[in-house]
């Protein structure tokens, strides 16, 4: 609404994770060349920790895009699989058949497949998110996991992303063996009010604001004050002072626009919840030491942000088809032919059918196409992932197509059925990419569709 009136080429307060707005101030450059660092060099579990909006996940898709190519990952958005779960997931990410719900012996399999994926020179490395969440039994199961290694080395790195929490839970005394195997603990801090107002300009230059800095000293410490420095109340609060700026007619943000932007947020006070008993700047100190052997091996420095980040144009959602399970038997009614890469490189991902396209199809009809799909498209392509549910949830499937019908390419929305850990599942798959990249770049538009279900990019090689 307000970007012509600032000059702005796109939002440059989205609170999804936009990997080209990665703000490299605030130690949160140093944090992802330490974390890189740690786990391209045999460092085992590493944790990251940090309030709800500090940008754990924004670090972790940059690091999903920055790790070298020789190191497979493997992304767990869903903190509530059961330790059985957990390894089916992670089992199927590498593509190893299941053992009919016989885990000692999926384990000697998984076990097997790490060791020829490092016998090539490949890592693997396990990205969980929200892990703070995971139950008691799932935690013991990463330990577990932790314990596959080769006579040198682990055949598999770990990363937990949580909230404060995290740090609380680790510290109980039936904690304490995973705790002992963790690493290099890294805790995102509040950014301080000298990185607000860098934040806020390098923001606005990534979205292609060329004039002075619009938000008055005044404004910039209200909205330091009242987000506590994380990185997303900055981007609400900073969202809506523009909007109420443009609104006025004025190109300047001055503390009244950020006082009725705090009144239309509603903010809560964090305050601190925990004490994990370690200081911040024992934590930094470790940053900035790894960040230095990363930068003495020659990792390439990620220092340097462009401005002003050419914009790509996402194409449209793809959606898998884990291991294809015959479909319901309902014959398909002939799908539109899924886009070519290039087109899909030139589609946005918020488009919606045509008024005159043909009747919604069935789930039955989905999942067919989508086995016809998955038979022509190469190991190659990726696709992104959008919903995982139990296959009794018909309904919730059903009312997430219906919920953003308006908002994607519906002849991109794919349905799946798989196995995990004895469970029959029901996956929700968008769009076909030729490259990685081509499917971040659909991601990062697509997170903004539903972020609660935390989409993230697979190989179709990752459905056979």
């Amino acid at each position: 609404m307000y970007l012509e009136h600032f000059g702005l080429h796109q939002p440059p307060f989205r609170i999804t994770p936009h990997t080209e707005f990665f703000f490299s101030g605030g130690k949160r450059g140093a944090t992802l060349e330490a974390l890189i660092y740690a786990i391209t060099h045999d460092e085992g579990i590493v944790k990251v920790s940090g309030e709800v909006g500090s940008g754990k996940t924004m670090l972790c898709r940059m690091l999903l895009e920055k790790l070298p190519d020789n190191v497979e990952t493997i992304y767990l958005a869903n903190p509530m699989l059961s330790r059985e779960e957990i390894l089916f997931a992670i089992a199927d990410e590498l593509g190893i058949p299941p053992a009919e719900g016989r885990s000692h012996l999926l384990l000697r399999s998984l076990q097997e497949r790490l060791l020829e994926i490092y016998g090539s020179g490949r890592q693997v490395v396990a990205l969980i998110d929200e892990a703070h969440a995971m139950p008691p039994e799932a935690l013991e199961e990463i330990r577990l996991l932790s314990n596959l290694e080769s006579n040198r080395h682990k055949l598999l790195q770990i990363a937990l992303f949580g909230q404060p929490e995290l740090d609380f839970r680790l510290q109980q005394a039936d904690m304490r063996q995973l705790n002992d195997r963790i690493t290099q603990n890294f805790r995102l801090e509040p950014l301080r009010q000298s990185d607000v107002s860098v934040y806020l300009l390098f923001r606005l230059r990534a979205a292609g604001y060329r004039g002075p800095d619009p938000f008055t000293k005044g404004a910039i410490e209200l909205i330091s004050k009242a987000s506590e420095g994380l990185s997303r109340r900055i981007n609400i609060l900073a969202d809506k002072a523009l909007l109420a700026a443009f609104s006025e007619g004025v190109h300047q943000v001055d503390r009244r626009q950020v006082r009725s932007a705090i009144g239309d947020a509603g903010f809560r006070r964090l305050g601190r919840r925990f004490n994990v008993g370690w200081a911040w700047a024992g934590a930094a100190a470790g940053v900035c030491a790894i960040a230095f052997l990363a930068y003495s091996a020659g990792k390439q420095s990620l220092g340097s942000i462009p401005l002003a980040p050419a914009i790509v144009t996402t194409p449209p959602l793809a959606v898998p088809a884990e291991q294809a399970v015959e479909p319901t038997a309902v014959a398909p009614t002939s799908p539109p032919e899924a886009p070519s890469g290039a087109a899909l490189a030139a589609a946005p991902v918020g488009v919606a059918e045509a008024p005159h396209a043909q009747p919604p199809l069935t789930l039955a009809e989905r999942s067919a196409a989508s086995k016809a799909w998955l038979a022509k498209t190469p190991d190659s392509h990726f696709f992104i992932q959008l919903l995982v549910v139990d296959a009794s949830s018909e309904k919730e499937v059903l009312d997430f197509i219906d919920k953003h019908a308006t908002m994607l390419d519906l002849r991109q929305l794919r349905i799946y059925r798989s196995n995990l850990s004895g469970k029959d599942r029901l996956g929700v798959i968008y769009g076909d990419y030729p490259s990685r990249e081509l499917a971040n770049a659909a991601l990062a538009k697509l997170a903004e569709v539903s972020p609660a279900s935390k989409p993230y990019v697979r190989s179709v090689s990752r459905l056979r």
